[in-house]
């Protein structure tokens, strides 16, 4: 099965993208991420001025079949959320990203290991067997 993967994001392993708006990254979770969990029913998100590390946890996503942490793949500081999602989750499943982004960060300049560009990513899920 071939999924969405935008060339102009950066992906992380834990299924994450990011891209750069100025001095901002908004971030979501892929096409590849939510075509495996399934309709969202949950989120918990990080307040806006909260700091993120690379590789910390900032959130949980909920779907019909599992529940699973949201992985920042770039430290900063939390500057928006996606208050939209909190009455329509489905947002992520069906336009995971545009409406479906989940926050938006500006960066501190410390990234996690490991962030792909689009080719580098769509062979990392085909390496899944996805």
């Amino acid at each position: 099965m071939s999924h969405n993967v935008p060339a102009e994001l950066r992906y992380s392993k834990s299924d994450e993208w990011m891209r750069v708006e100025g001095e901002e990254l908004v971030i979501g979770i892929t096409d590849f991420a939510q075509d495996q969990l399934g309709d969202i029913v949950y989120l918990e998100l990080p307040k806006v001025g909260a700091t993120i590390a690379p590789g910390d946890s900032f959130g949980v996503i909920e779907s019909v079949k599992a529940s699973s942490d949201l992985y920042a793949p770039v430290g900063g500081e939390v500057v928006a959320v996606n208050e939209a999602l909190d009455d329509s989750q489905e947002a992520i499943n069906t336009d995971p990203y545009g409406a479906g982004w989940i926050i938006r960060v500006r960066p501190s300049g410390a990234e996690e290991d490991g962030i792909m560009d689009a080719a580098g990513y769509a062979a990392f899920c085909e390496d899944r067997g996805h």
